[in-house]
């Protein structure tokens, strides 16, 4: 993408095992400016199909403030340190006003 274009900001969302320190990993994103700013939400009971069979768990959701290119970035980070062997990856596209979207931009890069 060259300097001058605007990156969109966009919305990735991802869980956690509850046992799991999500504050650090989150940290972590914003640490190496992936992410602008990521809240951990609190606990949670979830409820989904794995392998044939229907699980209940506990989790943490994950709400990851970016910008579109670094999405390839975290999608690379979540590939080597996620624990989950299949981790939720959704990336949702957003709007921002211009000012929030500057702090975006200025945080992750």
């Amino acid at each position: 993408m060259s300097p001058s274009a605007d990156p969109s900001p966009v919305i990735i969302l991802t869980t956690l095992a509850a046992a799991t320190d999500a504050s650090a990993f989150a940290r972590m994103l914003v640490d190496e400016r992936l992410a602008a700013c990521v809240n951990v939400l609190p606990v949670m009971m979830s409820v989904y199909r794995w392998k044939g069979e229907v699980e209940l768990e506990a989790e943490q959701q994950l709400v990851i403030k970016t910008t579109s290119d670094r999405v390839e970035a975290i999608q690379a980070r979540f590939n080597e340190l996620h624990p989950y062997e299949l981790p939720e990856f959704i990336v949702l596209g957003a709007s921002a006003s211009a000012a929030y979207q500057r702090w975006l931009g200025e945080s992750v890069t």
